[in-house]
């Protein structure tokens, strides 16, 4: 570490990829600055830089939903840094189409973590594996209560905890209660390893699973591939001891819609610059308007560029047609879907592929996948009415069905699963859910099935109400955090810094990441960990220590 003129005294509460991307732009910022860092770094999880959800050491069955070309992580810019690209970190040369496991990007992010444990001059990092209690605030700076000990003082201190532990919903509260009385069993999606390790007491029962998006395909290949299967030619090859019958479901029934299987059909659905331009004018507009001026705004601009890739795809969708697309989409979101489950699963795999037309909403999902840097440029910095923001908000959420596609080869094997009948979703669809003394039992208009075991697959939503993380609950019962709305995250700054509920900055002290939904947005994406929100909470940082 070098020697300089001052040093102040930083918490941070959370080690996973945001809070790696938040020390290492920190790193780079304090250079030439005259400070030097004691930084002492709360987190019970192990693996820093990774996270939970790319531990290092979980399976590799759990895939990316992006391919490696996309993987865009810029390499840490404070000088001593080593860790290059992570194409540069792969130990052979990789297929650029290849989605790579979770875990094989969480070895990377944990090497980047070490390289700046070990490299970043003028930063001592001292690890504390303990979960924080409380913050509070005297007349010399920050103090934390972690493991029994009380911390500090503290210059700053900033929270990156991610997801972090929420009381469940109702229904998932009832189900407890009877897997607990009952023979049924209720196990979460995640860690993966431990799924996979209940999964062995799984052969020839009936499991269901609540929710059928990304991390449903994950628990698809625990129950199949983790427990000895195969795909080949096509075909599933069955071990022996999986899972007699998997029953996905969710509110509509419909499987996220699967990217485009290379990059040149993936660039089909490239916005030109001058489109691009003009979202970004048009989001500027509409985060000053009120909530549904605000969609119209943004709709208005996505009008031209999804009709011009139609009519490039030989379409006869025209602009009139996505313009009824996006008028439902904003009052009433994902019912323009009028396919049964399986039909749609077919029909956004040929679209992936290129060999069917894309729909409407699978061009639009896809432009909006792309201007997912655009968005967050143009809402995390600004301060939005909150009506506004949570309509943006449910907008960007709704569209998520298209924009975070999984791989289409998780895709096509889950329709490999259910024309071999393992999978089945005639009650899919919303299906009326009736507790039994073995279980649970399920009834749609096409079927009703029991199962013994209930997968959660629904990640909590980022809601302050509902947390019990106890530094968030302590937080908010001194009234330092605020929720932006009823379901969403804390009030920040552009920097990160909270807003109390008079608006007042708790200089000093600062979120990112999932929990400040609502002040910023799209932040489910690891690109969004090392990029422009932590810089601005770095440059502020330094902005106050100097």
């Amino acid at each position: 570490m070098k020697t300089g003129k001052t040093t102040r005294h930083i918490a941070l509460i959370g080690i996973g990829p945001r809070g790696l991307g938040a020390l290492e732009a920190l790193a780079e910022w304090i250079e030439n600055t005259g400070l030097t860092l004691d930084l002492d770094i709360f987190d019970p999880v192990a693996h820093a830089g990774a996270g939970p959800n790319f531990a290092p050491d979980q399976t590799d069955l759990c895939l990316l939903n992006i391919p490696v070309r996309e993987i865009s992580l810029a390499p840490a810019g404070y000088t001593g840094a080593r860790s290059g690209t992570f194409s540069d970190f792969l130990s052979s040369p990789v297929d650029p189409e290849t989605f790579p496991p979770r875990a094989q990007l969480g070895r990377y992010l944990a090497a980047r973590f070490e390289d700046l444990k070990d490299n970043a001059p003028s930063m001592r990092l001292t690890e504390h594996e303990v979960a924080v209690e409380g913050i509070s605030r005297d007349t010399d700076g920050w103090r934390i209560v972690a493991g029994g000990n009380r911390y500090g003082p503290y210059d700053e201190v900033l929270l990156t905890q991610g997801q972090p532990a929420t009381a469940p919903d109702d229904q998932l509260s009832r189900w407890q209660s009877h897997a607990a009385a009952s023979k049924g069993e209720l196990i979460a999606a995640y860690p993966a390893n431990a799924l996979l390790e209940a999964a062995g007491n799984w052969t020839n029962c009936t499991v269901a699973i609540r929710g059928l998006g990304l991390s449903t395909l994950d628990v698809l290949c625990l129950l199949t591939l983790g427990l000895g299967g195969r795909f080949e030619d096509g075909r599933y090859l069955p071990s022996g001891r999986e899972p007699a019958r998997i029953l996905p479901f969710s509110l509509d029934g419909i499987a996220p819609y699967p990217k485009p299987a290379t990059a040149s059909l993936d660039r089909m659905f490239d916005p030109l610059p001058d489109e691009t331009h003009t979202f970004a004018t048009a989001l500027g507009k509409a985060i000053a308007e009120e909530a549904g001026r605000a969609l119209e705004i943004v709709c208005e601009a996505i009008l031209v560029p999804a009709a011009r890739i139609l009519a490039a795809t030989g379409s006869k969708a025209d602009i009139g047609d996505v313009q009824k697309w996006l008028e439902i989409e904003r009052n009433d979101p994902g019912t323009q879907e009028t396919h049964s489950p399986t039909e749609a699963l077919r029909a956004g795999i040929e679209m992936a592929d290129g060999i069917r037309r894309p729909s409407p909403g699978y061009v639009i999902g896809q432009l909006w996948r792309k201007w997912q840097n655009a968005l967050r440029r143009g809402f995390n910095p600004a301060q939005i009415e909150a009506e506004t923001a949570s309509a943006l908000i449910g907008f960007d959420e709704g569209l998520k069905r298209y924009s975070y596609g999984p791989p289409i080869g998780s895709a096509k094997e889950l329709l490999i699963l259910i024309e071999t009948g393992m999978v089945d979703l005639r009650a899919a669809d919303d299906p009326d859910i009736v507790l039994t003394a073995d279980g649970w039992r399920l009834s749609a208009e096409e079927a009703e099935v029991s199962a013994s075991v209930m997968i959660d697959a629904v990640l909590p939503p980022p809601a302050l109400e509902r947390t019990r993380d106890p530094v968030i609950a302590d937080l908010m019962e001194q009234g330092r955090l605020v929720a932006v709305a009823d379901g969403l995250g804390g009030r920040t700054t552009a920097d990160g810094q909270l807003l109390n509920g008079q608006g007042d900055v708790q200089h000093g002290l600062s979120l990112l990441g999932r929990m400040s939904l609502g002040s910023v947005i799209a932040v489910d994406s690891i690109h969004d960990c090392v990029g422009a929100a932590a810089r601005r909470w770095a440059e502020g940082v330094v902005s106050r220590l100097c």
